[in-house]
């Protein structure tokens, strides 16, 4: 029993140990860790937001999740992360895409690290269908935490050749667009 005890306060203390703050460098989070919101830097940007551009609407929902499975060069990790999901509609008002509402979970965009002294949250996007577009966005708080800038740095090409899906990415491929909090 005694055996027991100790494994068990070994184990507590390890993981306690392994608990990170969110602004970690990749390369320092060692297999396993725990990457936290300590100083609750993802909460500002938790909403709704929109803007509009090119004659599209764009909404995001943007929530947190705790201890979300990251699998990222070669080790597994855990980390606090911002999660967006999103809806396009055309001038018309017919969506274009939505992964709010549907089961799109092929779709993924999620922040990956934080730059707490420039007030940005960088996001991997997995692209949309057989992951053309996939890229980076860049959000940074602006006016008061109602607004956010939006820069999506997307690479070229799908990450599948064999694909019938829609290629098309709906989100939009700019710098500095505004979103405003609902």
């Amino acid at each position: 029993m005694k055996s027991f005890v100790f494994l068990m306060t070994f184990v507590a203390a390890y993981c306690k140990s392994q608990t990170l703050p969110l602004d970690t460098i990749l390369k320092n989070i060692p297999q396993g860790a725990y990457v936290k919101d300590l100083n609750h830097e993802l909460d500002s940007f938790i909403g709704i937001y929109k803007s509009n551009f090119e004659g599209n609407e764009i909404t995001l929902y943007i929530t947190k999740q705790e201890n979300k499975l990251e699998r990222s060069t070669g080790k597994t990790y855990y980390l606090d992360a911002l999660i967006i999901k999103y809806i396009v509609k055309n001038n018309s008002g017919i969506t274009l895409q939505d992964t709010q509402n549907s089961n799109m979970s092929d779709i993924e965009l999620y922040s990956i690290a934080t730059r707490p002294y420039e007030n940005k949250i960088i996001f991997y996007y997995s692209g949309t269908h057989c992951g053309m577009g996939w890229g980076s966005i860049i959000l940074k708080r602006i006016n008061n935490n109602n607004q956010i800038l939006w820069d999506y740095q997307p690479n070229s090409g799908a990450l599948s050749k064999d694909c019938n899906a829609d290629k098309t990415v709906y989100l939009p491929e700019t710098d500095n667009l505004i979103f405003t909090k609902q």
